[in-house]
C-alpha cells in the first residue's frame, strides 16, 4: 500500500489489528512503526521475525523515501531531516497519534532525527543497533576484532572513499558476513528491493552526521538495544547515544555475543526486552 505523505508517496504494510475485542469494548493497541536499515534497502529484513510483536501492538512496516517500494522523489531530498519529517507526515496521513517508533541501524538514525525534530510526537522510541555518528576508527577496529586486518582495511576504504563498484563488492563479500555471528538467511538478501544509487554512496548521508546534540530534546521513554560484538554500529557508539539522552528516560540493553542482527543472535532476549518495553 502507498499513502501520500507531503510531497511523496510512501509504501507501508501492516501486521495485526489496531482495535481488538476486550469484553464489551474494543481496546486500542499501540502502533509500533518500524524503520528499516540501509540506506538503500527496504523493510523486508524485519520479516518474518518482527511479525511476532503483533501480539502486543499493531506493527507497521515503512519504506523510507528513496528506498524499497516508496517513491524515490528528488535526489537532493535523500537527507536525514527529510526522512525524519516523512515519519511525521506519514503518521499524520494515517491519523497515527503517538506511535512507538523502532529504528534499526540507518532507521535508528532517522528515528533519532525524528524524535529530536518532533519531540512531542512519539510515545516511545526504540533504537536498535544504530549510531549517532559514523566513527570510522571505531568501525575499522570493530571489523578488525571480528574479521582481522583484511576486513578492517576493506571497511576503511568503503567508509572513507567513494564507494565504487569494486569497493562495494569487496565490502559486500568481506564485511557484510561479519555483521553478526549468526549467518543471514540466504533467502533474505534476494528479497530486498534496493536503490543501488543510494546504496553505493552511503557516506553522503552519514559521513559527517552528528545526531548527539539533538538527543537532549527527546521527550519520551527510549530503549537503546544492541549487540556487544556489532562491528558497524559498535557498542561504544551506542553508549554515546545513551549518554546524550535524558538519563531519566533511557534504558540500555547490551546483548553479549550478538552483532548487528541482535534479533537473530539472541531472539529470545531481544524480543522479550522489546515486548516488555512496548507494553510497559
Amino acid at each position: 500500500m502507498r499513502v501520500e505523505a507531503g510531497d511523496i508517496k510512501l509504501w507501508f504494510d501492516v501486521e495485526g489489528s489496531g482495535l481488538v475485542p476486550d469484553g464489551p469494548e474494543m481496546r486500542e493497541r499501540p502502533t509500533l512503526l518500524l524503520l528499516h536499515g540501509g540506506p538503500g534497502f527496504d523493510h523486508s529484513l524485519f520479516k518474518p521475525a518482527y511479525d511476532q510483536l503483533a501480539d502486543v501492538a499493531q506493527v507497521i512496516y515503512l519504506d523510507h523515501r528513496g528506498n524499497g517500494r516508496s517513491e524515490y522523489g528528488e535526489r537532493d531530498k535523500w537527507r536525514l531531516d527529510v526522512w525524519a519529517d516523512d515519519v511525521r507526515a506519514f503518521c499524520d496521513a494515517l491519523d497515527i497519534e503517538h506511535p512507538i517508533v523502532l529504528g534499526w541501524s540507518f532507521g535508528g538514525m532517522v528515528a533519532m532525527e525524528y524524535a529530536a525534530r518532533h519531540p512531542e510526537h512519539p510515545a516511545k522510541l526504540i533504537l536498535q543497533s544504530t549510531a549517532a555518528q559514523m566513527g570510522i576508527d571505531r568501525i575499522v577496529e570493530g571489523f578488525r576484532r571480528v574479521g582481522g586486518d583484511e576486513a578492517a582495511e576493506v571497511a576503511r576504504v568503503f567508509w572513507t572513499g567513494d564507494a565504487g563498484p569494486e569497493a562495494m563488492l569487496a565490502y559486500a563479500t568481506t564485511c557484510l558476513p561479519l555483521y553478526s555471528p549468526t549467518p543471514m538467511d540466504p533467502a533474505a538478501q534476494p528479497r530486498v528491493q534496493m536503490n543501488v544509487e543510494l546504496l553505493m554512496d552511503p557516506g553522503t548521508v552519514m559521513r559527517d552526521m552528528n545526531l548527539l546534540p539533538g538527543l537532549a530534546k527527546v521527550a519520551c521513554p527510549t530503549l537503546v538495544i544492541g549487540g556487544e560484538d556489532d562491528p558497524i554500529c559498535p557498542i561504544e557508539g551506542m553508549q554515546d547515544i545513551v549518554d546524550a539522552l535524558p538519563a531519566e528516560l533511557v534504558r540500555f540493553e547490551r546483548i553479549p555475543k550478538a552483532g548487528h542482527m541482535a534479533n537473530d543472535d539472541d531472539p529470545e532476549r531481544f524480543f522479550g526486552v522489546v515486548r516488555d518495553f512496548v507494553v510497559s
